[in-house]
């Protein structure tokens, strides 16, 4: 199992700067921590194989106030992800903001990405494509991405709810590490596969609706109006919520 330190040394032999070696290793550890291991340093060997330029940079096309349009630019999709956030958390919207992002990939475990949000105080929803595996329910080759959609909602007593849910049985993650076949890279729900092959198929074209036909990101932020997840927790009475450790 690759270490912090080995992981850092891996990635800065890749070229990667100090800053974007500080925001992967952080982005692993994090997904490490919460169990979700196909996501973690395990990855660093991965990236040794993609066709990336480690100094790259992404650009902001398009700014309004409730629309923003990014592109990759070439740059890691995990950097991508992470210059949008943190542009975001420094300029939140007055009310709501539509981020589109083109050419944005791999984006790693999108709940990261959206729990940072919401302790900003933001709620987030986030979703991205992915290269195209999963097939019909029915069979034949793959269609969609495992097009996963991660939701975050702050709250003011206690960490926020955030939900991250691939629509995949299992994860290209974990068929990576070896944790499962890639014949088990299906849509999830056996006989109710059809719901979550619909789902893929509605975010696999609404990305691409978006942000082109490159593998993209569609994150829509908003101001709370509303604080939900104190009550909501007292209803749980205990019990763990999606994003909990």
């Amino acid at each position: 199992m690759t270490g912090e330190a080995d992981a850092r040394t891996r990635l800065e032999g890749l070229g990667f700067e100090p800053a974007a070696v500080d925001a992967l290793v952080a982005h692993f550890l994090d997904a490490d921590r919460r169990g979700k291991t196909g996501h973690g340093l395990g990855r660093v060997e991965w990236l040794a194989t993609l066709d990336v330029e480690p100094t790259a940079r992404p650009i902001l096309l398009e700014s309004q106030e409730g629309y923003e349009c990014w592109d990759g630019h070439g740059a890691l999709g995990y950097l991508v992800l992470n210059e949008v956030v943190s542009a975001t958390l420094d300029d939140p919207p007055e009310r709501a903001r539509v981020v589109v992002v083109r050419r944005c990939f791999p984006t790693g475990a999108l709940g990261y990405w959206v729990r940072r949000l919401a302790e900003g105080g933001l709620v987030a929803a986030l979703t991205t494509t992915s290269p195209r595996r999963l097939p019909h329910p029915e069979g034949g080759p793959p269609l969609t991405g495992t097009n996963p959609l991660a939701l975050a909602i702050p709250s003011s007593a206690g960490p926020p709810v955030v939900a991250d849910v691939s629509m995949g049985a299992v994860t290209a993650g974990d068929v990576l590490v070896g944790r499962a076949t890639a014949d088990e890279l299906v849509p999830f729900g056996g006989e109710h596969a059809h719901k979550a092959f619909a789902l893929a198929v509605g975010l696999e074209l609404l990305v691409s609706a978006l942000a082109g036909p490159e593998h993209g990101a569609v994150l829509v932020v908003a101001r709370p109006e509303h604080d939900p997840v104190p009550e909501f927790r007292e209803l749980a009475d205990g019990r763990r919520l999606p994003g909990d450790r």
